[in-house]
């Protein structure tokens, strides 16, 4: 066995754009095929499109390698061709060791079929014995929560249940390469900690893991490597800090407004432009105990009331801070047609070093959002010194939010002595 277990050389996969199946070779299509044939555009003239093109890059066995990239970038036509569900139109791809693929709710299972009796297909299909497949079988349902439910047809789960057992499946049954689209965006948030829980023992276990998310925080936290797509060639390939810090500036750089993550749409308000202010002055950097003002222009065609709120995010896109109008003044805003700037100040900025990203949302106090832009803006904040010791501390990993303490001796006869 090769020291990898993904190769892949040049890959690129073409579709044609509005191309129809061909039809059923009988006397019937071939006589209709005929009479249409004239009045049919010519197959060479449809448009083309190549979803991915000239995709190098290699996995080494037991690594965790996260796939990012925009809607259309070409991640899930990548995985389909690793896993040989779909061929490659160029390129060549070499993996080696039992793959197993979780593309989509409910990929691989046969809807007439028990969950019972699909635990087991899958099974086979990534190359495990029935004896093995009967000894992991209760810890599977009981992941997935579906014993109630497991001699039911999966035609009749619900696309949460199907999840659940596919997962469980993929998981469970210990392929050595695992391949996850993004499925962990289904299912409720209990669901999706136990995922991503099973996911890191997956990636601790010593087995080859892609996994594709928009889940930047995960992708952080679960891969040892990331690859970024864009417009379906591979942009970038390094650490997930370096990959998901330029996957998030290449929609949002530093001050710069981004509607390029917009995660709701509404007619009555949207959030047409945003920035962030330090001391009135537009961008920064900004440091430790500087005033922080975040700005939205909210555009609204009728008389609408709204509220806003604003996310802050670290340099790994974990939420770290949270700030509703409604929620902590009670306060949202009547406004006519036309443009309306909201200002949310933060005073004494508690952050440490690096790069901070924030959500811009309008809401409909207590009911739902209007516009919700994620990763809207973005902002630096420089190596500190918060108590003006002369030492800098707040530099990146130790922590992204430095609190006020105090220190004392709980017990004991030491006294205390300044430095």
């Amino acid at each position: 066995m090769t020291q990898f277990a993904i190769q892949a050389t040049g890959l690129g996969k073409e579709y044609r754009l509005g191309a129809s199946r061909a039809p059923y070779n009988t006397l019937r299509e071939a006589v209709a095929g005929a009479v249409r044939a004239p009045l049919r555009r010519k197959a060479a003239d449809d448009p083309r499109f190549w979803a991915i093109r000239d995709v190098s890059f290699d996995v080494a066995h037991g690594e965790v390698v996260g796939i990012v990239g925009r809607n259309g970038a070409g991640k899930s036509t990548l995985l389909k061709v690793l896993s040989r569900i779909t061929e490659p139109t160029e390129g060549r791809a070499v993996v080696q060791g039992r793959v197993g693929s979780l593309l989509e709710v409910g990929t691989g299972f046969h809807p007439e079929l028990s969950g019972r009796d699909n635990v087991y297909l899958n099974g086979a299909i990534l190359g495990m014995d029935r004896a093995y497949i009967a000894r992991r079988f209760d810890e599977i349902v009981e992941f997935a929560g579906v014993g109630q439910f497991i001699d039911t047809p999966v035609k009749r789960y619900s696309s949460g249940m199907y999840l659940r057992l596919a997962f469980a499946v993929a998981a469970h049954l210990e392929p050595e390469i695992l391949i996850v689209d993004e499925v962990l965006a289904v299912g409720d948030a209990e669901f999706q900690k136990r995922c991503l829980a099973k996911m890191g023992d997956v990636a601790q276990g010593g087995r080859t893991v892609l996994f594709v998310s928009h889940n930047l925080a995960a992708v952080s936290r679960l891969c040892t490597r990331a690859v970024m797509l864009q417009g379906g060639r591979l942009k970038m390939d390094d650490t997930p800090a370096k990959v998901t810090a330029a996957y998030t500036a290449s929609g949002s750089d530093a001050g710069v407004f981004s509607d390029a993550l917009r995660q709701h749409r509404s007619a009555e308000a949207a959030i047409v432009d945003g920035w962030v202010e330090r001391d009135g002055a537009r961008g920064g950097p900004f440091a430790f105990g500087d005033t922080l003002d975040v700005l939205l222009t909210v555009r609204t065609p009728a008389a609408q009331r709204f509220g806003v709120e604003v996310v802050l995010r670290d340099q790994d896109h974990a939420a770290i801070a949270f700030f509703g109008s409604g929620i902590q003044k009670r306060l949202e805003w009547a406004a006519g047609a036309g443009d309306t700037v909201i200002r949310v100040r933060i005073p004494a900025l508690p952050l440490a070093e690096g790069r901070f990203f924030v959500d811009l949302a309008v809401v409909e106090t207590g009911r739902r959002f209007l516009d919700y832009l994620e990763s809207a803006l973005s902002f630096d904040v420089e190596l500190c010194d918060p108590e003006g010791s002369g030492v800098r501390y707040l530099q990146s990993g130790k922590g992204s939010v430095y609190l006020p303490s105090a220190f004392s001796v709980a017990s004991g006869a030491a006294e205390p002595v300044e430095v």
